[in-house]
């Protein structure tokens, strides 16, 4: 007979290894309900429900009349699928039907073989479908050609006027674009993000096998708030206009690019601006994935020596300080020696002058003259320098013009208490070598020159939804009556000198300005040591035209980046359109454009801080 097998001393090892064990699990669901209580029901709560925000409808962006729509947002068709619930053979026979839809071809065609190929639940296979493209995959979905396809509404912002040259669209330099998380990128897109944006709509919904919200469940967290629209300061003829004149200067001269700037000197407001090449607003993807370089806008975001055109701050330093006066005599000797001897500065045709007056050699851009100015401004070359430094700083060089687009740089202004200059640092500056500005640098500037003194605010923005904008204007920064001498001087240049005058002049209007040639420095060139590109030259003009004598209406700055110049010798350079001559050109556009300028301008009217 077998013995027990039980034993008091085992049952009670199995009572406590049962307590224990029970007590690590009561104390185990103890921290899971109570300490980790909130954790797993955030969990839980993810795995079954979801968090969409969706952008409020985006505000449109108008001309300065209300009327022209710029850009604006349209409801189109994305095109997702479920390819989890495909064969992978009946996979392939879709995704070549749809391709065959949609008309792709090479890469775009790939990447949808890719997105169908997957397990995934859902996926997105094109965006921003037209009504014809959307309603031919739908017939294709009823005759049961495709399957587990879906059509889901989707906004897409569009920007519905051509440009003036091919594949552009009208102010896409300044408008900027919206990508497809609905933000804003470059220009005024970008810049009022905030503004047309508005404040999305948040929901949270369960969510189905496919990740989608389920209707009935959807309850709104926020409702959002929809977009301003914001009228811009632009003109859309003019605008255009002003597109086919840089295209057709830039087919021209052969150049690099041409852009160009026209803005009220009495308000900052810009009538329009424009860059050719330009690009597609509609199309910016195809653009990102070429040269995304191109949806900088020149404007405001690249600098360059501007060259001469700097002498008329030269001569604001020279007439400030009494160093001279528009009738003082200078004599121009061709090639100044400076530095004692160790470095010069030329005459663009190495040729002396002889005696001439202040204003005349402004208007024949003689750079031994303008160095003789700026060196003559103090009795030290340090003096000097921080006299013309503080004339460009005033002026608001070196600094952002604060204009309401994004992307604006500050161009690069040396300054000589930090870097002390030499002689030839101080002749440079006083014809716009080693200096960077921006177009719209310059425009603000010379604005400043012909308006009474005042540097204004430049500005493409003049309503926010009923807010109308007005940037303040940013002070003093030259006396009335020198302003009115400026104005003579430039019109000096245009009137004295055959080659402008013949070129440059508008029949029944008065008309000023400054040219501007410059060289282009190649860091790559002789094998990284740098030397001056051979015969590219960038040209600029900014002036002013005004229905009355001594009162502009308008300032236009331009600028032609490395035209090729038909002819190049010492002294002489032509293009088939030279900058003045594409002022000309703009300058007639804008002051015969009906209803773009105020009645009256008289000069008994000055500008005044509070306006």
């Amino acid at each position: 007979m077998l013995g027990r097998t039980d034993s008091r001393r085992r049952l009670l090892f199995l009572l406590v290894t049962f307590a224990v064990v029970g007590a690590s699990l009561l104390t185990r669901l103890t921290y899971w309900q109570l300490a980790q209580r909130d954790r797993l029901s955030d969990e839980a709560f993810a795995q079954t429900t979801m968090r969409q925000e969706s952008p409020s409808r985006r505000g449109d962006i108008y001309d300065r009349s209300g009327v022209v729509v710029l850009a604006t947002t349209v409801d189109r068709e994305r095109l997702a699928a479920m390819p989890s619930e495909l064969s992978p053979v009946r996979r392939r026979e879709v995704a070549t039907k749809l391709i065959s839809l949609l008309r792709l071809e090479g890469d775009e065609a790939k990447a949808l073989k890719e997105r169908m190929s997957t397990d995934k639940k859902y996926v997105v296979l094109a965006h921003g479908l037209d009504r014809k493209t959307a309603n031919r995959i739908r017939a294709a979905a009823m005759a049961k050609e495709v399957e587990a396809v879906l059509l889901e509404s989707e906004p897409v912002r569009v920007y519905p006027h051509e440009g003036a040259g091919p594949d552009s669209t009208l102010a896409a330099h300044l408008l900027g674009f919206v990508n497809r998380d609905g933000i804003g990128q470059y220009g005024v897109e970008q810049y009022y993000q905030e503004q047309l944006g508005g404040q999305p709509r948040i929901v949270h919904a369960e969510r189905d096998v496919a990740a989608r919200a389920i209707p009935d469940t959807i309850v709104v967290d926020d409702p959002g708030v929809p977009g301003e629209d914001i009228r811009l300061t632009i003109d859309a003829g003019l605008q255009l206009a002003l597109e086919g004149e840089v295209l057709a200067a830039w087919a021209a001269d052969k150049a690099k690019s041409v852009s160009a700037v026209v803005m009220d000197p009495y308000t900052g407001a810009v009538l329009a601006e424009a860059t050719y090449p330009s690009y597609n607003g509609n199309n910016y993807r195809s653009i990102a994935s070429i040269d995304p370089t191109r949806f900088n806008d020149p404007i405001v975001s690249s600098v360059y020596e501007p060259g001469s055109v700097f002498k008329m701050l030269t001569a604001i330093a020279g007439l400030e300080t009494d160093t001279v006066t528009t009738k003082t005599k200078i004599k121009d000797v061709g090639t100044l020696k400076l530095d004692n001897g160790r470095t010069h500065v030329d005459d663009a045709d190495h040729k002396g002058r002889g005696w001439m007056t202040f204003e005349d050699a402004i208007a024949y851009s003689r750079n031994v003259v303008a160095a003789k100015v700026a060196i003559a401004l103090g009795k030290t070359t340090g003096e000097a320098a921080a006299i013309l430094h503080g004339t460009w700083t005033r002026l608001g060089f070196g600094q952002p013009t604060g204009i309401d687009v994004a992307g604006e740089v500050r161009g690069l202004v040396n300054d000589p208490t930090i870097s002390p200059w030499s002689q030839i640092d101080l002749a440079n500056g006083s014809f716009g070598q080693g200096i960077a500005v921006t177009p719209i640098q310059l425009a603000t500037a010379f604005a400043a020159m012909v308006n009474g003194g005042m540097l204004v605010q430049p500005h493409v923005v003049t309503a926010i939804g009923s807010r109308d904008i007005q940037p303040p204007i940013r002070g003093q920064v030259i006396d009335p009556t020198l302003s009115t001498t400026l104005i003579g001087m430039m019109n000096h240049v245009v009137t004295e000198v055959p080659f402008y005058r013949d070129r440059t002049l508008v029949p029944g209007y008065d008309v000023g300005g400054k040219t501007g040639t410059a060289q282009i420095w190649d860091p790559t060139a002789r094998e990284g040591h740098g030397d001056w590109k051979h015969n590219l030259f960038n040209y600029s003009f900014v002036g002013y035209i005004g229905r009355t004598a001594g009162v502009p209406d308008l300032v236009i700055s331009v600028k032609i980046n490395e035209g090729t110049p038909t002819i190049a010798r010492v002294g002489q350079i032509e293009m088939p359109v030279m900058s003045f001559e594409l002022f000309r050109r703009i300058a007639t556009d804008a002051i015969t454009r009906p209803g773009l300028l105020p009645e009256h301008r008289t000069p008994s009217a000055p500008l005044t801080a509070d306006r």
